[in-house]
């Protein structure tokens, strides 16, 4: 596929939201419009080489989904039907979304749990983002002082959130629009 896949879970509409943004960003030139993962299958998944995946964060660090208390099907449902194809090849920028004050003691925890499963199917994880700026006890999201994909709170940071997106989105792009020329 010559475009860079776009996928979201959501709960409430604000990761839809933070995606809409991102996608005016970037502009449909070199990224499929953002699609939720309630409304797609394994197959138009897994026919990208690039992706850019959005999460929400829900429970204790859960990846977000029925089971783990969400009203609608989320990435818990999509990844059950993916199941575990080897992602070798594939490169994958993460952002997801948090409540810093609400929820300090587990931060945009679902982005570690979702990077996880996307990692240990061997696909190459980008997209990094500092911490600085953010005030949470703890997140699992943090990894080596840097959290494993853009973390956006909507709910007391929404003055920030352009500007992250601009400068992650300065980053990750590149590398995830030489992967398309890679396997071309």
């Amino acid at each position: 596929m010559d475009k860079i896949g776009f996928f979201f879970g959501t709960e409430t509409g604000t990761t839809r939201l933070v995606a809409k943004k991102l996608y005016k960003l970037i502009g449909d030139e070199r990224i499929a419009k953002p699609v939720n993962v309630n409304r797609i299958t394994a197959e138009e998944f897994l026919q990208y080489d690039a992706y850019i995946l959005g999460t929400p964060s829900y429970g204790v660090g859960e990846i977000p989904g029925l089971a783990a208390g969400c009203l609608e099907k989320n990435w818990a449902e999509f990844l059950a039907q993916l199941g575990s194809p080897d992602l070798s090849g594939k490169r994958i920028a993460m952002f997801g979304l948090g409540a810093q004050e609400r929820y300090a003691e587990r931060f945009a925890s679902s982005l570690k749990a979702l990077h996880d499963v996307f990692a240990g199917l061997g696909a190459e994880m980008i997209g990094q983002w500092q911490n600085e700026g953010y005030e949470f006890e703890n997140s699992a999201a943090l990894v080596n002082d840097k959290f494993v994909g853009l973390v956006i709170d909507q709910r007391t940071q929404s003055m920030f959130t352009d500007e992250r997106l601009k400068a992650w989105i300065a980053d990750v792009l590149p590398a995830l629009e030489a992967k398309l020329t890679d396997t071309v």
